[in-house]
């Protein structure tokens, strides 16, 4: 590790603008304590008075002193979240979904990271397993608070298994340690079949709702399997009938939880009601949607946003023809969408396409895994009216790029429509539809 942070940018006009700190010098230290890592950063703005070990560009340090009020930022940025990067990951998961991408594709796609101090900053899963006790010490000190922990399973033998990793087994030993320091955690489980479901999921649900509210709810989602698992561990995907025995065992014990509780704690991902052919619950059944960015509610949430962004009344707008497209899971859904749309404003025509997943096979259909490709070759050719409508989770993060790097605007040429990209808002699918503005 660097024994300095250099500072990507300094904030015009802030303490350290007014300190005269620049973009290009370097942190030695803070308060006498080098900085490990972005969270030591945070900690040191707590204070009142700080002392800087400042190096220039010029390689001249300076000792600056500051004083400021209480948790006040002094206004610099570094140029990786972290400071000095980010821990990668040493499992070998029989289910990683990373292990199953084709060859060929950008590199970074292939990066494993299993970094807890990412888990706060973007809500990343981690699995704790290159987590030792010193740094589980330093997260309660700093109070890296709430953490996404990937646990899969409370049997230390199985999870070992699982993750082909002998460091996986004490993973309630982190967990408790960590509630008894009060750290805040949301936990998931990717369900493997025959594997970690059933008795095994019944159990890891109960170990950890003992740790509740610190361990404040668990996840449980379908494994993703894709077509090039080639020589990788023989897992089986959940079909109608699998799906249907997870959700009776999960809503069969919500009622315990709930009473010893006060919330349902255990919470299945929308792909299991798809594939059960079930409704999913209403939205007072997720208790605030504490895994809603783990597709846990999302559905539910979507759904009663699209119902409030409609209202009551029906009236007209300027005649408009568009077209939706989604992945074969959400199909259904997003059709049931569209007609309350249309049901409210006669003159707009909404068609839904559904694209089949042909890059990574029939196994995967969120809309999220669509590729580039596979969206021009499944609408090619089809009339789509004036705009074409599309999940913003196909895109790369704060990108217009799919998965196999075709562009947006690529796309938008070779289907010669215009293509917009929609949060996962019921208040903004209504807003990109009806053209009518929306604050949500």
């Amino acid at each position: 590790m660097k024994d300095y942070s250099r500072i990507y940018n300094v904030e015009m006009g802030s303490i350290a603008w007014k300190a005269g700190i620049e973009p290009g010098d370097s942190v030695v230290s803070i308060n006498g304590r080098r900085l490990k890592d972005i969270f030591d950063y945070h900690y040191s703005m707590t204070y009142r008075r700080i002392r800087l070990k400042i190096k220039k560009r010029n390689s001249v340090v300076e000792k600056i002193n500051i004083y400021k009020q209480e948790y006040e930022d002094i206004g610099i940025s570094f140029k990786e979240d972290l400071i000095n990067g980010e821990k990668s990951c040493t499992n070998k998961c029989i289910f990683c979904f990373i292990d199953q991408l084709p060859k060929g594709m950008r590199e970074t796609l292939y990066y494993k990271d299993d970094d807890a101090r990412l888990s706060l900053l973007h809500g990343n899963y981690v699995t704790l397993t290159n987590t030792g006790m010193n740094e589980l010490k330093r997260m309660a000190r700093l109070r890296i608070s709430p953490i996404n922990i990937s646990v899969h399973t409370v049997n230390p033998e199985l999870r070992v298994k699982m993750m082909a990793n002998r460091s996986a087994g004490d993973i309630m030993e982190k967990i408790a340690f960590l509630a008894k320091k009060k750290i805040r955690m949301n936990c998931q489980a990717v369900l493997c079949r025959g594997i970690n479901d059933g008795d095994e999921m019944a159990r890891t649900i109960n170990e950890l709702s003992s740790l509740y509210p610190y361990v404040n709810s668990i996840s449980i989602v379908p494994v993703g399997l894709t077509k090039y698992r080639g020589n990788l561990f023989k897992l089986e995907p959940y079909d109608k009938e699998s799906s249907i025995e997870v959700l009776d065992m999960i809503t069969g014990m919500q009622p315990a939880l709930k009473e010893r509780l006060g919330v349902n704690f255990a919470y299945a991902a929308d792909e299991f009601y798809i594939m059960a052919g079930r409704e999913t619950p209403g939205p007072g059944e997720y208790d605030g949607y504490p895994q809603i960015e783990n597709g846990v509610g999302l559905l539910a949430s979507f759904a009663d946003e699209v119902r409030e962004a409609i209202g009551e009344e029906k009236y007209e707008l300027n005649p408009r023809r568009i077209s939706i497209l989604t992945g074969e899971a959400a199909f259904s859904f997003m059709k049931d969408m569209a007609e309350l749309v249309m049901e409210r404003h006669p003159g707009i025509e909404i068609e839904v396409f559904a694209v089949k997943n042909i890059f990574f096979g029939k196994e995967v259909t969120v809309a999220g895994l669509l590729t580039g490709n596979d969206i021009i070759n499944a609408l090619k050719g089809k009339s789509l009216g004036e705009e074409l409508l599309l999940p913003v989770v196909m895109l790369r993060a704060d990108d217009d790029i799919f998965l196999d790097d075709v562009t947006l605007s690529e796309i938008s040429e070779t289907l010669g429509v215009k293509v917009t990209p929609v949060n996962v808002s019921g208040f903004d699918f209504v807003s990109k539809i009806t053209g009518r503005r929306s604050d949500a």
